[in-house]
């Protein structure tokens, strides 16, 4: 065997061994992003409408629906009105929902925490706690965005597609379904009543 016929065999063995052990034992990076990624929405830590953080573990045991919300959309009052009436029907029974104004679509949320707090509990009467505003879609997407997009993708694409996008999460945190803007909270009720186990 002459010498560059031995450094083809020697550089296909190496090949060989490399491939090997990068199936059988994943580099330390892909470990650690596995180790990194969240299993349930208990892994996130958002900011209220003080800007305090809250950890969503906060909610653990409880039924939740997690709104993307506006003030200014046509939505508004008929999901606002609907909305209130399932929180003070369920919230007993260990239902909560999660509002998260959003100024993404037709900028249709243009006002400070303040203001949002303001109109949300004084105009609307929502008794649910409303988060600091946020981003639902593109590079400055909210991770919890990200995660429960993640979970349940969107007909044609996963990217939020307007205000009141809804998400029911179960008692483990984990994301059971999402539901368009245009279907209206009380269309979810009896979904609502299956994950908290009422008749």
């Amino acid at each position: 065997m002459n010498f560059w016929s031995f450094i083809n065999w020697a550089s296909l063995l190496f090949l060989g061994f490399a491939l090997l052990f990068y199936y059988r034992y994943p580099i330390a990076q892909t470990m650690a992003e596995q180790e990194q990624s969240p299993n349930s929405i208990y892994d996130f830590t958002v900011k209220d409408i003080h800007g305090e953080n809250v950890p969503l573990s906060n909610y653990q045991g409880k039924v939740l629906l997690i709104v993307n919300v506006a003030s200014k959309c046509g939505l508004t009052q008929a999901n606002y009105k609907e909305l209130n009436i399932l929180y003070e029907k369920y919230r007993e029974q260990g239902f909560e929902i999660l509002a998260f104004p959003c100024n993404q679509f037709a900028w249709q949320e243009p006002g400070t925490n303040e203001e949002i707090q303001e109109t949300a509990c004084t105009r609307f009467k929502a008794e649910f706690p409303i988060f600091d505003k946020i981003e639902v879609n593109g590079k400055n997407a909210a991770p919890l965005y990200k995660f429960l997009k993640s979970e349940k993708g969107g007909l044609f694409v996963d990217a939020i597609k307007w205000n009141f996008t809804k998400f029911l999460v179960n008692r483990e945190g984990k994301v059971l379904e999402r539901y368009a803007p245009r279907t209206s909270p009380l269309q979810i009720e009896e979904d609502i009543k299956k994950v908290l186990g009422s008749s």
